[in-house]
C-alpha cells in the first residue's frame, strides 16, 4: 500500500483520517494474504479519499505565494507591472 504524504495526512479531517488508517490497515491484510488483486481496489479508494486534502494543501500554497507577492510588493521589492 502507498501512504499518503505526511502533507496531505496532515490536512486531513479527523474523519478522513480514520478512514485512511482502516483502509491502510485492510490494504495490508490483503498484502500479507498475498490478495494484491483486492488490495488494488482498496489503494484505489485511498487515493480517491485523499484528493479533498491535495486541493487543501495546493490551496494553501497559492495563499503562501500570494502572501508573498503581496509581501514583494508591499516592500518595493517587486512593481505591481512585474507580476
Amino acid at each position: 500500500m502507498r501512504h499518503a504524504s505526511i502533507q496531505v495526512r496532515g490536512l486531513m479531517t479527523r474523519d478522513e483520517m480514520e478512514r485512511y488508517n482502516a483502509m491502510m490497515e485492510v490494504g495490508a491484510f490483503l498484502e500479507e494474504q498475498g490478495r494484491h488483486d483486492l488490495a488494488w481496489h482498496v489503494q484505489r479508494e485511498i487515493d480517491i479519499l485523499i484528493l479533498p486534502a491535495i486541493d487543501r494543501l495546493k490551496e494553501k500554497g497559492r495563499e503562501r505565494d500570494r502572501e508573498n507577492l503581496r509581501y514583494m510588493i508591499d516592500n518595493g521589492l517587486l512593481d505591481d507591472d512585474d507580476e
